[in-house]
């Protein structure tokens, strides 16, 4: 009989422990409970996605968008350009968890090293040849020169990179499960964020000193 009890108090205590316990994180947005919640992007209270637009003036035109269509210029300080297809220019994809970009790159243009904190992203070139890589948080650096109807994925939060190593422009799609995945872009983070980063920090961060610290700024316009 105390073996019983004691065996039961146990199976109580575990109970317990998994109840408190964290339940598995999942790297995407949370699931919606309507069919759909079209972003008012002008109310004035956001909390993990926007508040709905009323149903009554929900249209066709919100669920379509063609901001991707069109070829952007590349005449960039990187020479590539990311059009942008999340929640803040589709507002359709509200709540959804995902997400689309467009890079076009000019010869030579580079995405440059960035995040998304709050997404996975794969991709698909559309033409060209780009060298895709990312460094892992052992600080191992996996990266293979793709070419048109090639993929890759990106695990969420890692530093990635595209470059256009072929003779012409490039064109790649990216793809991510959250609606606004966010951008963390190393360069301009770093080097051009208002205000500005003190010199010493970034100066014992790279081991240089300030005046290449200010030469690097200079080309960001800070």
């Amino acid at each position: 009989m105390m073996s019983s009890s004691i065996s039961l108090f146990k199976l109580l205590c575990s109970l317990l422990v998994l109840s408190i316990l964290p339940l598995p994180s999942r790297s995407a947005d949370p699931d919606p409970l309507q069919d759909f919640c079209v972003a008012d992007l002008n109310a004035t209270i956001s909390l993990n996605g926007f508040p709905c637009k009323p149903a009554a003036l929900v249209t066709s035109d919100d669920f379509f968008f063609d901001g991707l269509s069109k070829e952007a210029n590349t005449t960039t300080i990187f020479g590539a350009v990311v059009s942008l297809g999340n929640v803040l220019t589709f507002p359709g994809l509200n709540t959804l968890g995902i997400s689309m970009n467009r890079v076009d790159f000019a010869p030579g243009g580079l995405n440059p090293p960035h995040s998304h904190p709050r997404a996975t992203e794969s991709g698909v070139v559309i033409e060209g040849k780009l060298l895709v890589g990312f460094i892992t948080t052992n600080n191992v650096f996996h990266s293979k020169v793709l070419s048109a109807g090639q993929m890759f994925v990106i695990p969420r939060g890692l530093v990635h990179f595209q470059l256009n190593v072929g003779k012409g422009k490039a064109l790649a799609f990216t793809a991510f499960n959250s609606h606004l995945p966010g951008a963390v872009v190393v360069p301009t983070t770093l080097f051009a964020s208002p205000p500005a980063i003190p010199n010493q920090v970034l100066a014992k961060a790279f081991q240089v000193d300030n005046d290449l610290i200010n030469t690097i700024k200079s080309k960001f316009g800070s």
